[in-house]
């Protein structure tokens, strides 16, 4: 099981740094370990000393890191495209199209980081792999893609199935698929795209939601604006089914006060207040090339991080509780379709499935408190 690291803060707050140090400090205990940085420019190879490249180089013992080019992964997921298309199609479309062609569109870098970020948790090759995306939000949105791909997948595919013309067309849909593809796709075990599709989304999903897999950790000074950044991506990072793990204090001293001269001194219980249920960890200022002390005062990633968790179920009670810090219940909506709930938290929406008993119950009560929406469903 590959345990998957990311940092959550406003830039400048040091996310970067505090990647790196938590990837030394995964190494030094033995865990074999992948920095996958999509920070771009030279900040990155200045930060490790030496010039980092799209493939994994090298550092120290079990320590390697990376710099994510989409130009390099559109190349290499384009020629796996294609190899997939020659082995469903008896004349492929794309053949005579080549990936160093290709330009990156809008939102294509999210989805080829995390495609790459897949491959490389599936290689076997690292026991962990710390993640330092370009911002907060953008890393809420890579890592989210699952959630939302898995999302339109079921309900598009749900919806061609239920349509008129579907079921018109049905009876003859197999031979036809049979004509055109080398092999059918009635089934996982006939190599459906479709199916093979579907359980790599469920599987991410199902990672990103395991706490002891996949942890986020939230980074912020003493300052105002980062700590309310970082109190959002709380919020948003529940949207998503990120499990935070802690707070990062970056900068502090490790001797519980903040250095702001806009928010002051900040007293641990201060600290404590502002994120309550989560681990804080306050740290001392990185000095020239000097991380021990950083790394040492990093929490143990490899622990359980005791952080809430987004979604739990009380089946005996008929309720179900998502936690929501940062919102308040005037910027939260719910809305309930079919099988699935809807929340909308600020400017993100998360497609709830029901598990098996509340499949098919209204929900007849909600209310926000402590920070959690809890919803009550019919008996």
């Amino acid at each position: 099981m590959v345990l998957i690291l990311t940092t959550l803060g406003k830039g400048g707050t040091g996310r970067t740094t505090l990647a790196i140090a938590l990837a030394k400090r995964l190494a030094a205990q033995g865990q074999r370990t992948l920095l996958f940085s999509q920070e771009a420019g030279p900040g990155l190879g200045l930060l490790l000393g030496q010039a980092i490249g799209p493939t994994p180089t090298e550092l120290s013992p079990r320590f390697s890191a990376l710099q994510s080019q989409s130009t390099s992964l559109i190349q290499q997921a384009w020629e796996q495209l294609k190899q997939r298309e020659a082995q469903y199609l008896r004349d492929p479309f794309f053949k005579n199209v080549y990936g160093e062609e290709l330009s990156i569109l809008p939102g294509m870098d999210a989805a080829l980081a995390m495609n790459a970020l897949r491959e490389y948790a599936q290689a076997g090759q690292y026991d962990a792999i710390v993640y330092d995306g370009r911002s907060g939000p953008e890393t809420l949105r890579t890592l989210g893609s699952l959630e939302v791909m898995s999302w339109y997948v079921r309900r598009f595919s749900q919806v061609i199935a239920d349509s008129s013309v579907y079921q018109s067309i049905q009876p003859f849909f197999q031979p036809v698929a049979a004509a055109v593809l080398n092999s059918g796709w009635s089934s996982p075990a006939s190599g459906d795209p479709m199916a093979e599709s579907t359980g790599l989304l469920e599987m991410g999903r199902s990672a990103l939601g395991d706490g002891q897999r996949t942890i986020a950790y939230l980074v912020t000074t003493g300052d105002d604006l980062a700590i309310a950044q970082a109190q959002h991506l709380w919020g948003s990072a529940q949207q998503v089914g990120l499990n935070v793990g802690g707070v990062l204090v970056n900068g502090s001293g490790g001797n519980g006060l903040g250095n702001s001269s806009e928010s002051g001194s900040e007293s641990p219980q201060a600290w404590a207040d502002r994120f309550p249920a989560l681990p804080l960890s306050l740290l001392p200022q990185r000095s020239g090339d000097d991380w021990q002390a950083l790394v040492d005062a990093l929490p143990d990633p490899t622990l359980p991080s005791g952080g809430p968790t987004p979604l739990t179920l009380d089946l005996a009670n008929n309720q179900a509780r998502i936690f929501l810090p940062g919102f308040d219940k005037s910027q939260v909506k719910l809305t309930q379709y079919n099988q699935e709930i809807t929340i909308e938290a600020g400017d993100q929406r998360r497609n709830i499935a029901l598990p098996a008993p509340l499949k098919g119950r209204s929900v007849t009560g909600a209310k926000f408190q402590d920070q959690y929406l809890i919803l009550s469903f019919q008996g």
